[in-house]
């Protein structure tokens, strides 16, 4: 596995494809972060207020990116992060993940993060310093 420590500017992260988004991950996402507002979960409130259909959480989104990084907890941590939404993420879009590293000062990486969906729309695009760790 490449080390984050190797990496230069303009490498890439290994993408990460996410498995289609299922009602199951929106309900959990809502018991775990408390977030029960029932656009993410119940489909007449949704299409109610004029959406297509459920939609997920933003934050739900947005923590998947970090998945990104987890291959690499033993070389540092996240120290910032932060992210636009760009557009919506709906039942069953696969959202793909992808990182690329834009500045390097010392020990802390620099990356610009994107999540697409399967047609390639951007719903999120971001920022993340990677703070690496003397072993």
């Amino acid at each position: 596995m490449t080390t984050l420590l190797s990496l230069h500017v303009g490498a890439k992260l290994p993408l990460v494809e996410l498995d289609p988004v299922s009602r199951i991950d929106l309900i959990k996402y809502a018991g775990a972060s408390g977030d029960f507002n029932p656009i993410h979960t119940i489909d007449e409130e949704a299409l109610k207020l004029g959406l297509p259909g459920i939609i997920a959480h933003g934050m739900w989104t947005m923590g998947n990116v970090s998945k990104l990084f987890s291959p690499h907890y033993d070389e540092g941590f996240i120290k910032d992060y932060s992210v636009r939404f760009k557009g919506m993420v709906m039942l069953n879009d696969v959202i793909t993940l992808g990182a690329e590293m834009v500045d390097r000062q010392d020990n802390l990486l620099h990356f610009n993060v994107i999540a697409t969906n399967q047609v390639e729309r951007k719903v999120i695009e971001g920022k993340v310093v990677f703070e690496l760790i003397d072993s």
